[in-house]
């Protein structure tokens, strides 16, 4: 499922990005990639807080929509 269909305060992992390569590269950079825990934090402004590898990051609807997660 979308990370932005995570439940706000529930562990879960990264399973795929997907997504052109620029953006892929830019998710990694972050922490995202497959067998990271992330969770989603809370929501603002239309934009994810979302906490992976022990940082907080905001992400757009449309940049979280292209990591796909299973809850842990």
């Amino acid at each position: 499922m979308p990370l932005t269909l995570s439940p706000w305060g529930q562990q879960a992992t990264v399973r795929e990005v997907r997504g052109k390569d620029e953006s892929r590269k830019f998710l990694a950079n972050l922490g995202f990639v497959p067998g990271a825990a992330v969770m989603v934090v809370s929501e603002l402004s239309g934009n994810l807080i979302v906490s992976v590898k022990d940082t907080r990051v905001a992400l757009s609807k449309s940049m979280a929509n292209r990591i796909f997660v299973e809850l842990s």
